[in-house]
């Protein structure tokens, strides 16, 4: 690697030092949040109530350096509560813009499935342009802004299903594991001196290892990564072969193949590598493809799962060499 990107190296490597400070264990959800950090992406990450989803995304802002706001999703919400609105000032005479939570630079949407569609849709156009129109004017978000939504299972009760169009704009669907036993003991034992997870983030135990300007550095080094036209073409193979399973009912579009090229340039990346190999694009298909795909109902009824389709579509289709 170059000058750049040994340095993006490195800070892939103490940025997971100090998240490892707060989150016990994960790294391989970890690895694929800061994928969609540096690649300019948004992530939605599931697991049941309790596993540090919400800690996982406030630890990383803290340590990016970078502006963070949080939105608790709920049945009532409303979509001027996301985007602001414009407020008549008596005093001055006139309208002067309220900015809601979506100005910021990484912004949780917390249990994002807990609000009816008509509320989640409102991240629709910040999530695809950076911009927010409110009243007829658009305005401009970070360079950086990623939303990082949290989900329950759509099984709990309460739950709705996001739309579509708004999961195909999430780059990665992470499912995030209840912790093993020894991971549970270690944070028993961390809680037992004074060092649980929220002490060590509330009480200046971190270091941020860059800012937000750093970032669209890294992210244009990333970019520069050498990916062979075979494994652009095995990237393809992979995506239309979803549109064509005899399981599915809905493939992947056009966003999953762009997906899942930069996120195998970011997994060299943090395997200290400048140049994609197949295992790369294997690592991330599920966690590109998996919230993309639906499966015909009479095939979900007997038990087949979207991660089995995409294990076979891998499996039938040939690696480069």
């Amino acid at each position: 690697m170059d000058k750049d990107k040994d340095k993006l190296l490195e800070v892939l490597e103490r940025t997971r030092a100090e998240i490892a400070k707060v989150i016990i264990g994960q790294e391989a959800v970890i690895d694929q949040c800061l994928i969609a950090v540096f690649t300019g992406q948004h992530v939605l990450i599931e697991g049941v109530p309790g596993v540090a989803k919400t800690l996982l995304v406030r630890t990383l802002a803290h340590v990016l350096g970078v502006e963070f706001n949080r939105i608790q999703f709920t049945p009532d919400l409303m979509p001027a509560d996301i985007t602001g609105t414009n407020i008549y000032n008596m005093k001055q005479n006139e309208f002067q813009l309220v900015k809601g939570p979506v100005f910021t630079t990484f912004l949780l949407a917390d249990e994002i499935n807990r609000a009816p569609a008509k509320t989640q849709s409102a991240l629709l156009q910040a999530m695809q342009e950076r911009k927010v129109s409110i009243d007829r004017d658009t305005h401009e978000l970070s360079p950086s802004f990623s939303v990082f939504a949290t989900q329950n299972p759509v099984e709990y009760e309460g739950t709705y299903p996001l739309p579509e169009a708004q999961k195909d704009r999430f780059m990665l669907k992470v499912n995030m594991p209840l912790p093993t036993k020894e991971e549970e003991l270690e944070l028993v034992n961390r809680m037992l001196k004074g060092e649980s997870p929220e002490d060590v983030l509330n009480n200046g135990g971190l270091k941020a290892v860059i800012d937000e300007a750093d970032i669209k550095l890294y992210r244009d080094v990333l970019n520069s990564l050498t990916i062979r036209e075979e494994l652009i073409s095995y990237i393809l193979e992979i995506v239309h072969a979803t549109r064509n399973y005899n399981s599915v009912l809905v493939g992947a579009g056009p966003r999953a193949t762009q997906s899942l090229l930069r996120a195998s340039q970011a997994m060299a990346a943090l395997s200290a590598r400048d140049y994609v190999s197949p295992d790369d694009i294997k690592e991330m298909v599920i966690p590109v493809l998996q919230h993309r795909i639906i499966l015909r109902p009479e095939f979900e009824i007997e038990g087949l799962t979207v991660s089995d389709v995409i294990q076979s579509i891998i499996e039938d289709i040939a690696v480069p060499r």
